[in-house]
């Protein structure tokens, strides 16, 4: 038990007023020891007044899982029992350093003596957060005394790669670009592989008439086409140290994921199959091409087991290894980044030799920090500098993606909020111009 702020400014008070009243008259001074009598009574009373911590009942209900890039909730029940209930209280979260750190939430009990929290939990990283305790705070009827009471969570919760926006159905495609959707796709030039013949109506293009088999039936038939299928793709993780880098508060290598996760599910819905490779001074995670929508909690295991390592990126030896083991043209999605031309020199050397075989998309985050040193007026000699600095990144980053364009690397550089719709669309315009 403490004296509030309210306890504080009232004892205070009583110095200048008792000032004031020896100034005016001096024999009225023991007027401010009884102000001061008064001020202790109306402490201690609202002390004796506030209701003892063991009359409070507390019940905790942590979230079974959070995702990364999203929040969950800790669900707290008060219960107050007793006539000296509090009017409000207030409830602070001590959490570990995988969950940024929750504001202070504060509720009303209700008449019943009842009343609920929801307190946010934002994830930092993957792996395991955990919840330690919780503080609680309330004060008495007069608000000069409050108490608190420390109530042990020590609830352990797993944090798992984002895949809510598939859960949830947030990606929508029109029925043109949904090309391997619920109804064949019957539009010119939208693929090679034959699915079935129909009879002609006008409106249809010209070009799609089989004329032998009109002859044979004595009426217009046309050829329905669809795209190609039982492509093989492969998510290509660095998992080095530049992949820890916090963008919007999520590590990139979290965003990398939960963008593979969303094409992941896209491509085994659509009969692709798709693998994982995770690397960095070694290979950390190699799981074979799966086919079939059955196989997506798999492809989310393994995301999931991509750690983060402190690590310097070796693409010499995980593009090699990639390279040998792929037996089959692919489509490979390397999610990677990296800092100047000196040090990306050997990642497109060995781009150069995997993209002889195959298709490469090489996708890599967009920091706003930079783009907004560069487009910030300077106000002094030291943002000038901040922006010459940044100016010579971004242009860096500009000659490696060309040099990568000129291998037939596809390059894909887009914000985290964004890259994976960003990647889909590139993925479908593949898919379009059948170029795996």
């Amino acid at each position: 038990m403490r004296p509030t702020r309210a306890a504080v400014i009232l004892f205070c008070a009583g110095a200048p007023l008792s000032l004031v009243l020896v100034l005016i008259e001096g024999t009225l001074w023991p007027l401010g020891f009884g102000y001061l009598g008064l001020a202790v009574f109306l402490t201690g009373l609202d002390g004796l007044r506030a209701m003892p911590a063991r009359r409070l009942g507390i019940d905790v209900t942590p979230p079974p899982v959070l995702h990364i890039g999203d929040s969950g909730e800790l669900s707290v029940s008060l219960s107050a029992t007793g006539r000296r209930a509090a009017s409000a209280i207030e409830v602070a979260c001590d959490v570990d350093e995988s969950l940024a750190v929750p504001p202070v939430q504060a509720a009303a009990f209700d008449p019943g003596g009842e009343a609920r929290i929801e307190i946010p939990l934002t994830p930092r990283r993957r792996g395991t957060a955990r919840v330690e305790r919780l503080w609680l705070r309330w004060r008495g009827p007069l608000g000069l005394m409050q108490r608190e009471r420390i109530e042990t969570v020590g609830a352990d919760i797993p944090v798992i790669p984002d895949i809510g926006a598939v859960r949830q159905g947030a990606i929508r495609f029109t029925s043109r670009d949904a090309l391997f959707g619920f109804k064949p796709q019957s539009q010119q030039g939208e693929g090679s592989e034959f699915e079935a013949l129909r009879d002609y109506v006008p409106g249809l293009d010209h070009r799609s008439i089989d004329w032998k088999h009109s002859a044979r039936h004595r009426t217009l038939v046309c050829k329905e086409f669809r795209v190609e299928r039982n492509h093989q793709i492969v998510l290509a993780f660095d998992t080095g140290q530049l992949m820890i880098e916090p963008l919007g508060g999520i590590p990139r290598l979290d965003h990398a994921i939960n963008a593979g996760l969303r094409l992941g599910h896209l491509c085994l819905r659509g009969g692709d199959r798709i693998g994982v490779f995770g690397f960095d001074s070694q290979v950390r995670q190699r799981i074979e091409p799966m086919a079939g929508i059955q196989s997506f909690p798999r492809l989310q295991l393994a995301c999931a087991g991509l750690e983060y390592r402190h690590e310097e990126t070796n693409f010499t030896l995980g593009l090699a290894e990639l390279l040998g083991r792929l037996n089959r043209r692919s489509l490979v999605i390397l999610q990677t980044e990296f800092i100047d031309t000196v040090t990306a020199e050997l990642m497109v050397e060995n781009l150069e030799r995997l993209a002889a075989r195959h298709l490469i998309v090489f996708v890599t985050l967009t920091d706003p920090g930079i783009d907004a040193t560069i487009d910030a007026a300077p106000a002094t000699v030291t943002d000038m500098t901040r922006a010459v600095m940044a100016e010579d990144i971004m242009r860096e980053r500009l000659i490696v993606f060309e040099r990568l364009r000129r291998l037939g690397i596809q390059c894909l550089d887009a914000p985290g909020e964004t890259i994976g719709a960003d990647l889909i669309n590139r993925y479908l315009a593949i898919k379009r111009k059948e170029l795996i």
